[in-house]
């Protein structure tokens, strides 16, 4: 078994991780063991193994706790358990008749105790710390946020209040090594009031001078703030934490619009991972408070997703709301009956108009415009690659989806045929393969094939790592990927992009209140991502063959590293042919070449593959040695799809803002400004 198939299993991203995962396991049978021997100078080794290495997964946030907490095996339950292998280590070396084991089971059970009024308080502080609404980029001044209590004392507050436990289970040990029970008497009463005064420290933090305004006052403060930006355009969203790429898509295009921006988004856990930007962003969780807010200045919302949080806005009838979406595809999302409810539909070329009319699903042509895909612009085109070298394929496949439709996705028919194809193929080439963010999350199977692939592609790596053929080409470049992996370090530990500020979030009401991003800080990130997508690259050879999950490298730097790509039916296709390089689309339903191309607009130029990939070599043909000839069909398809290069895409998306703004306008003057606000507030 692999150390990488060992990692997923375990719930942890590193090797350091997995060997902190395996001692916490691994400590808790030799206490046992040792304390029935007993052993006591091994029970230390152990006991302070346990302590170490559960307080690397705490500092490194491992997954692995929240699966040990849904096992039942949380932290306070290991605590616990340690403490009984303690006294269990006292009875077998003849203590727990003496008063200094009795006053230890009694000490014990007023640290577990005072356990209960400090998670209380901790708990309401969270809450009474927490606004109704949370903000970027929106000044806070004049509604006043009082400092709340230091990161050190709020910060895995839980754990750090079980730790108070270590003077007295040092002391105890130390009663067993040296047979002095000063030591554990010192510790006993140490342990309890070290928590005592955890709380008194925190108690203070509850006044009321120390708190932010209630609910009430803080949405009127926020009204307020409404009336006085008055802001235009607003991008909504709602969706899961993995669903945030979807609108971090339009944050740049949101920054450069003639209109002024708001970002409205319904949950918190996107809120904490969204990209940096400048445009205002407010997240409002509750619906009440959201349908209770005057919106009667905005004039047109945009709407990246259909989901049912969307009617919370589209209530509002002083502006006109658009389906922008977050990609463009042949997917049965993009032609979803759900787009009638909005007065426009914005896609990206002459593709997604008549996709509508196909469909019927009751979209007028009229309400249809094209405006591009102003996300695009950062696709480079093919471009010679450099002698000797040989090509990067990509294989990007979509997730599951919500059907079990078989053409949905690729990972579980045809998955493991493609990336094997492509590493046996007789003209090597280099496997980038970058999984959807949502791969598995709804069918298992979908994630059994991924692991599957992603062994596959790691084993792969080994076997050319060991090969001769790129023996030589490892040695020359060593010292320049060490310098890469380096360089990658020291920006990560400099606190590179989105995070980097705003990772504890315990106190809601003082981060909103400070995350204020100047001007010129998302250019200056923009470059530093630049600079550590540049390094990332170097790090590892050309030959290698990669796993990519997560949101860094993004997709489109997964594009301008490779020559090729095979994907599913999904926006991926249609992002991919502003490249103009070639591509191939999995057949995973087996419609058949003819039936597929003439159902999937975007496959017209691609090489159509089957559950067997054994079309892969007229993919590689295109990008070796062999002829393109879909070379010409991907110029027409690109236009089709992604509409005319000029003007650019980004000018075309502002002038439909501005032009459906202007008839929010007119027909609000028609009913008259006092009446629309009036249908706002009452509806």
């Amino acid at each position: 078994m692999t150390a990488g198939l060992l990692r997923r299993l375990a719930g942890v991203t590193t090797t350091a991780e997995l060997l902190a995962a395996l001692v916490v396991v691994v400590s808790y049978p030799v206490m046992l063991l040792t304390a029935l021997l007993p052993a006591t100078g091994g029970f230390v080794v152990a006991a302070a193994a346990s302590y170490l290495g559960d307080h690397y997964l705490h500092r490194s946030g491992s997954y692995l706790l929240v699966r040990m907490g849904k096992a039942r095996v949380g932290l306070t339950v290991r605590f616990l358990v340690r403490q009984l292998l303690l006294v269990l280590l006292l009875a077998r070396t003849g203590w727990t008749e003496e008063t200094v084991a009795q006053v230890a089971v009694v000490g014990l059970l007023a640290f577990y105790a005072l356990q209960i009024p400090h998670t209380a308080l901790v708990t309401v502080l969270r809450r009474k710390r927490r606004l109704p609404f949370a903000t970027r980029n929106i000044d806070l001044s004049t509604m006043p946020v009082p400092d709340g209590a230091p990161r050190w004392l709020t910060h895995r507050a839980v754990e750090k209040v079980l730790h108070a436990e270590v003077p007295m289970f040092a002391g105890l040990l130390a009663v067993v090594i040296t047979e002095d029970t000063r030591y554990g008497y010192v510790g006993i009463v140490a342990a309890p009031a070290l928590v005592l005064v955890y709380l008194l420290v925190l108690l203070p933090y509850l006044r009321a001078a120390k708190l932010p305004p209630d609910p009430d006052a803080a949405l009127e403060w926020f009204d307020g703030w409404l009336r006085e930006h008055r802001p235009e355009t607003a991008l909504y969203f709602s969706g899961s934490k993995e669903s945030v790429y979807q609108v971090d898509m339009w944050l740049e295009t949101m920054e450069r619009l003639d209109t002024k921006p708001l970002v409205i988004l319904r949950e918190r856990a996107i809120l904490n991972r969204l990209a940096t930007t400048t445009v205002p962003v407010v997240c409002v969780p509750s619906a009440v408070h959201l349908m209770n807010m005057d919106l009667s200045m905005l004039r047109v919302g945009l709407y990246p997703a259909n989901v049912g949080k969307n009617l919370h806005l589209l209530r509002v009838p002083t502006m006109k709301h658009v389906f922008i979406g977050h990609g463009d595809s042949d997917k049965i999302a993009s032609i979803n009956p759900y787009a009638k409810a909005y007065d426009e539909v914005w896609t990206a070329g002459r593709a997604g108009r008549d996709r509508y009319a196909l469909a019927d699903v009751g979209v007028r042509d009229e309400d249809i415009v094209e405006v591009g895909r102003p996300q695009l612009a950062s696709i480079l085109p093919a471009s010679a690659r450099p002698e000797g070298r040989i090509p990067t394929v990509l294989y990007a496949p979509t997730w599951e989806g919500w059907t079990d439709d078989p053409g949905n996705t690729s990972l579980m028919l045809a998955g493991e045929n493609i990336v094997r194809r492509l590493l046996t193929a007789e003209r090597p080439v280099r496997v980038i393969y970058k999984p959807h963010p949502f791969t598995g999350t709804r069918n298992p199977a979908a994630g059994a094939a991924h692991q599957r692939i992603v062994a596959l592609v790691e084993e792969a790596a080994v076997a050319r790592a060991a090969d001769p053929r790129w023996a030589a080409e490892a040695e020359r470049t060593a010292a320049e990927r060490a310098a890469a992996r380096a360089r990658l370090r020291a920006i990560d530990e400099a606190g590179r992009g989105r995070g980097a500020t705003l990772a504890a979030v315990w106190d809601d009401a003082s981060v909103s209140r400070d995350a204020q991003t100047p001007a010129d800080q998302a250019a200056v990130e923009e470059r530093g991502f630049a600079e550590w997508n540049e390094a990332f690259w170097r790090s590892f050879g050309w030959w290698e063959h990669r796993v990519i999950t997560g949101s860094e490298p993004r997709l489109f730097d997964c594009f301008n590293e490779s020559d090729a790509l095979v994907s599913d039916i999904s926006s991926v296709v249609s992002d991919w042919i502003a490249s103009g390089k070639p591509y191939a689309v999995s057949d995973s339903a087996e419609l058949g070449p003819e039936e597929f191309r003439r159902q999937n607009t975007a496959v017209r130029a691609a090489v159509i593959l089957s559950n067997d990939a054994s079309q892969i070599d007229e993919l590689l043909d295109a990008v070796t040695t062999g002829p393109d000839p879909l070379a010409q069909d991907r110029v027409e398809l690109r236009h089709y799809l992604l509409g005319p290069d000029e003007p650019s895409s980004l000018e075309r998306f502002n002038t439909a803002v501005n032009a459906l703004a202007a008839r929010a306008e007119a027909r609000n003057q028609a009913l008259g400004e006092t009446g629309a606000a009036a249908v706002v507030s009452t509806s």
